[in-house]
C-alpha cells in the first residue's frame, strides 16, 4: 500500500504561482504513475496532470497545459505541480493519486485509474 500526502495549497492573487507537492509513503517501489486531479465546489473532479515514476513522461489536460508543470523526485519519493499564472477558475481541493499497476496513457485521465488518494490540499485563487 503507497499512502500520499499533499501539501503546498495556500490562497495566492490571480497570475501568481504556487507549488503544489505530493509525498508518497509505503511501497514506493510500486509506484508506476502519480496524477494530479482537482475539484471545484460543484464541479467533478477532474485530472490535471500525470508523470510515469520511472521514465518521467508527463501528460497534462489541455485546459493546463503550458501553465502548469508536473515532476518527480524519485529520491525523495515526491511529485510537483508548479502552477504559474493562476486565474480564479483555478480555485479547488487538488488531490494527488497513485497507481502501482501498468496503464495506457490514455487511461492516466481517468480518475478510477489510480488506486491510493490523498486528502487534498486546498488551493484558492483571488482576484
Amino acid at each position: 500500500q503507497v499512502q500520499v500526502v499533499e501539501s503546498g495549497g495556500g490562497l495566492v492573487q490571480a497570475g501568481g504561482s504556487l507549488r503544489l507537492s505530493c509525498a508518497a509513503s509505503g511501497r514506493t517501489f510500486s509506484i508506476i504513475v502519480m496524477g494530479w486531479f482537482r475539484q471545484a465546489p460543484g464541479k467533478e473532479r477532474e485530472f490535471v496532470a500525470a508523470i510515469t515514476w520511472s521514465g518521467g513522461s508527463s501528460y497534462y489536460a489541455d485546459s493546463v497545459k503550458g501553465r502548469f508543470t508536473i515532476s518527480r523526485d524519485n529520491a525523495k519519493n515526491t511529485v510537483y505541480l508548479q502552477m504559474n499564472s493562476l486565474k480564479t477558475e483555478h480555485t479547488a481541493v487538488y488531490y494527488c493519486a497513485e497507481r502501482d499497476t501498468a496503464i495506457r496513457r490514455t487511461m492516466m485521465r481517468t480518475r478510477t485509474s489510480y488506486d491510493y488518494w490523498g486528502q487534498g490540499t486546498q488551493v484558492t485563487v483571488s482576484p
